[in-house]
């Protein structure tokens, strides 16, 4: 399938496609060019895209964001046809207070201790690009595209099904 990208500045429009999707697949490389992807949960999108995730200050993770800051996210939503693609730059935060305010109990499975555990960390991802493939889930629409290719032979080609966010630096 032919990518139609339609390319935007804003990045709103990615926080909005991501907001109620909690887990993400989160890239990071180790070695050098070894990919590592793991599951972590996102915390509430801030406006300006800024991404949070809690994290242990002595995890592997963090060990491999110190050699690499660069990222990947992995979102998705398969019963609306959602898929969101970030590329970003993680910090470890260790601010207190930061941790404070976006600690939930919730997170006390993953961090027994509570916020004051002076293990946790928070990872802040500023996003430098985001691409979104969200195409109708439709099952008349999945039948039309199936009948166009059985009669005529070829695919149906829909409107931009892909969409760019580039983050201006």
């Amino acid at each position: 399938m032919a990518d139609q990208v339609a390319v935007s500045h804003d990045v709103t429009k990615l926080v909005e496609k991501i907001k109620d999707i909690r887990i993400a697949m989160m890239t990071t490389i180790e070695n050098g060019n070894e990919l590592h992807s793991r599951p972590m949960y996102t915390q509430e999108p801030e406006n300006d895209g800024t991404l949070w995730f809690f994290t242990e200050q002595d995890s592997q993770k963090v060990d491999q964001l110190q050699q690499d800051r660069h990222i990947n996210l992995g979102y998705s939503k398969p019963d609306d046809n959602l898929y969101v693609a970030i590329t970003g730059t993680a910090h470890v935060v260790t601010d207190r207070a930061k941790i404070k305010e976006l600690w939930s109990e919730g997170l006390r499975g993953w961090f027994p201790k509570g916020s004051d555990d002076p293990n946790i960390a928070l990872l802040k991802v500023t996003i430098d690009k985001g691409e979104f493939w969200d195409t109708p889930n439709s099952t008349l629409l999945r039948a039309y595209a199936y009948a166009k290719a059985v009669i005529t032979g070829e695919r149906d080609q829909p409107g931009p099904d892909r969409q760019s966010v580039v983050i201006p630096k």
